[in-house]
């Protein structure tokens, strides 16, 4: 790795931990950048995956004002993001990758769908009953464990996008709860990725400071932010990370 690369790397660390906190979506950021140094696809994968799990701790750690009364709702939450991570994984390291790339565009253009008309279709779909709802949260952050598990990015505008259907909280809530379950992703493709993937432990070095000090960063920022203004910065970088993916 020359210098130059390095340097790249740790700038990218830095933004991507930041839009990860903020809306999701910043592996979309640093997997380009450690394919451009010369990793094969499952080792800029994986190795991704380690650099950016410290910016989700990061993250879930600064959001913890918005993260208040919900220790329950998280505790029963994250087996099931357990669960839906090793499964993401396990496909990663068994199964050929370019089936799935052909469905992540279109599920962010759901996503960033999904987040544009949350008003009208929760007032189509009227409140849920509690356990319906209870219900509907677990498929979600399933789903979402094993889309991170498998390929991790822009795993936060899924989740938010989904969670904002079935749980009637603010989006700052939300969104602190989004850097949670991707901090617990994060951590669960760490264990497995370090024991059965191919790591490049010195892009991890470069780039894991970077994300952490982004993390902190964007988390604050996120919870300043209005919500109509977070909604659709989610919104619009849903749509443009879709566009991106498209096209390459």
């Amino acid at each position: 790795m020359t210098p130059g690369e390095a340097l790249a790397l740790a700038g990218g660390g830095l933004v991507a931990g930041a839009v990860n906190a903020i809306a999701g979506g910043g592996s979309l950021i640093t997997f380009p950048l450690l394919v451009g140094i010369g990793l094969p696809g499952v080792a800029a994968n994986v190795s991704n995956a380690l650099s950016v799990a410290p910016g989700y701790i990061a993250g879930a750690l600064s959001s913890r004002p918005d993260l208040a009364g919900q220790g329950r709702r998280i505790r029963t939450i994250i087996p099931t993001v357990i669960v839906g991570a090793l499964c993401g994984s396990a496909l990663l390291l068994v199964t050929p990758r370019g089936v799935f790339d052909v469905v992540v565009p279109f599920l962010l253009l759901l996503a960033a769908a999904l987040m544009a008309l949350q008003k009208r279709l929760r007032a189509l779909a009227g409140q849920p009953k509690p356990g319906r709802a209870a219900f509907a949260v677990q498929v979600t952050v399933f789903l979402c464990g094993l889309y991170g598990g498998y390929f991790n990015a822009a795993m936060g505008v899924l989740l938010i996008a989904g969670l904002a259907l079935v749980l009637n909280e603010s989006l700052q809530r939300l969104n602190a709860l989004k850097n949670v379950f991707s901090a617990v992703v994060g951590v669960t493709t760490v264990l497995i990725y370090s024991i059965f993937g191919p790591v490049n432990w010195a892009a991890v070095a470069v780039l894991a400071p970077g994300t952490i000090i982004g993390g902190i960063v964007g988390a604050r920022l996120a919870r300043r932010m209005p919500a109509e203004v977070l909604r659709w910065t989610i919104v619009t970088f849903a749509a443009a990370v879709a566009v991106v993916l498209f096209v390459t």
